[in-house]
């Protein structure tokens, strides 16, 4: 069986300043649009309309940058390898200067800084303070690895290996049985695969090949359904939602850090979980089978809890924001801590895992990069309309996000396979797509019986998609 050693944990640790550049970028601006010496230093105090146009602006032109880099890094990762393409962005990012981690801490900055009689200071510092975590990451980056499975690809085979042995070494398996068999695995999936891509003209079969197809949008769809939730409006407006609810001052700034530090832990704890519950197939288990062979969808029951909070958060909002009812407000507050603790635990997380698991490694740059298109994309349209859409329409904002955040959860129940406990070659047989070979470990016969069956019909789905 597959195992965490501390040199995968120290690796995983070191590539979480990746994530922490990235979730301290998106989200100081939360706290920054709450800042009394932001908001004087550009004369946006006593003008709401252009002041919101401006929010909007920042957080639209946020995540188009984020849309040109997912594309460029498509081409690069390839190119250069994973590891050369990190160090770049981490260097753009130190001169433009987990992810939830990176949320917490801008707010928690923001908080601090609030109290400052330096208004410049109060905006500025938490803004500068962004350069810390990419530039840890440049430190860092001589003992991260690079992707064996691009080694292989570019015909480095024994820098492969040696990385593979580091990474799956196991005191009670001196022989290293499990490793060389993964390996092997590995070796043979990357060749069947790159035959295939040669002899099937290349690149567009990402378009043309039904397999390949079908993970692009799933992909897409994966991290589009993320962002319908609206998670991150109520992350980047939070501030203005609390003050709707009749919140002021410091206290505004502590509910929004509170906020996002629940969302840290329940990323912390979702990534335990995950691998025990599966990512995406739900009823359809628990409706044939008895309660012990159920897989909990993540993305499911997160998307579920996230639109009945919405729901809720709606209700208190059109029922109190404005007025006196310190109960109803306090409820309304309550139901963005209920959404961010579904969203946390059930999308965030799975989210990204799912998408890169989907992809086999020759196209899982093409793959990811696409799949963050959908997240930027989204988040250009939403951010960029939500601070006028919540001036003007308020409360009724969020009913778009229920709506379709229902339709996605139909989709992602019915056309969504399964991936919990695969290896990344396995996980080509739910798609229709040749495994060059299984692992020795063997399934139970009763395991295998049911991932033949499993396989067979989301292949025949794929097939019919």
């Amino acid at each position: 069986m597959a195992h965490y050693s501390a040199y995968n944990i120290r690796i995983i640790l070191l590539l979480t300043f990746g994530s922490l550049s990235y979730g301290y970028a998106f989200s100081v601006i939360s706290n920054t649009i709450g800042q009394p010496g932001f908001l004087q230093y550009f004369g946006l105090q006593d003008n709401p309309g252009f002041t919101n146009t401006v929010e909007g602006a920042v957080n639209g032109l946020f995540s188009a940058g984020g849309s040109f880099g997912a594309i460029m890094v498509r081409w690069m990762n390839d190119a250069y390898g994973r590891k050369a393409t990190m160090n770049l962005a981490a260097l753009v990012c130190v001169v433009g200067a987990w992810i939830v981690v990176g949320y917490a801490i801008a707010s928690w900055v923001g908080v601090a800084t609030f109290y400052s009689s330096n208004l410049s200071f109060q905006w500025r510092f938490p803004i500068a303070v962004g350069y810390l975590w990419p530039l840890g990451l440049l430190i860092c980056s001589p003992w991260v690895p690079e992707s064996p499975r691009w080694l292989l690809l570019i015909g480095r085979k024994e820098e492969a290996w040696e990385i593979i042995a580091k990474l799956h070494s196991r005191p009670n398996d001196p022989d290293q049985a499990y490793t060389k068999d993964e390996f092997r695995q590995m070796v043979q999936q990357v060749e069947l695969d790159q035959a295939a891509w040669d002899s099937g003209g290349g690149f567009k079969q990402i378009f043309t090949k039904p397999s390949y197809r079908s993970r692009m949008w799933m992909g897409f769809f994966t991290q589009y359904a993320a962002q319908t939730t609206g998670g991150m409006i109520v992350n980047n407006y939070i501030v203005l939602l609390y003050h709707d609810l009749g919140y002021t001052g410091g206290l505004v700034l502590i509910l929004g850090s509170c906020y996002v530090t629940l969302a840290m832990v329940c990323n912390f704890l979702a990534s335990f979980i995950m691998d025990y519950m599966g990512r995406v197939r739900l009823l359809r288990k628990f409706f044939r089978q008895d309660w012990r062979t159920a897989h909990l969808s993540f993305l499911v029951i997160g998307l579920t809890g996230c639109m009945i909070a919405s729901s809720c958060e709606s209700a208190m909002t059109a029922q109190f924001a404005g007025t006196s009812n310190t109960t109803g407000n306090a409820f309304g507050v309550l139901f963005t801590f209920m959404f961010i603790f579904f969203y946390a635990s059930g999308i965030d997380d799975t989210s990204y895992v799912y998408c890169s698991e989907i992809f086999p490694t020759h196209i899982r740059s093409q793959g990811m990069a696409f799949s963050m298109v959908g997240t930027f994309i989204s988040t250009v349209i939403y951010l960029d309309a939500a601070p006028t859409a919540l001036a003007n329409i308020q409360w009724r904002f969020y009913l778009f996000f229920i709506c379709m955040t229902a339709l996605n959860i139909a989709v992602i129940w019915r056309y969504f396979p399964e991936t919990k406990g695969l290896s990344l070659e396995e996980i080509n047989g739910k798609f229709g797509d040749e495994v060059a070979a299984p692992l020795q470990e063997e399934l139970t016969t009763v395991e295998r019986q049911e991932s033949d069956r499993e396989e067979k019909s989301e292949s025949q789905l794929i097939e019919h998609i």
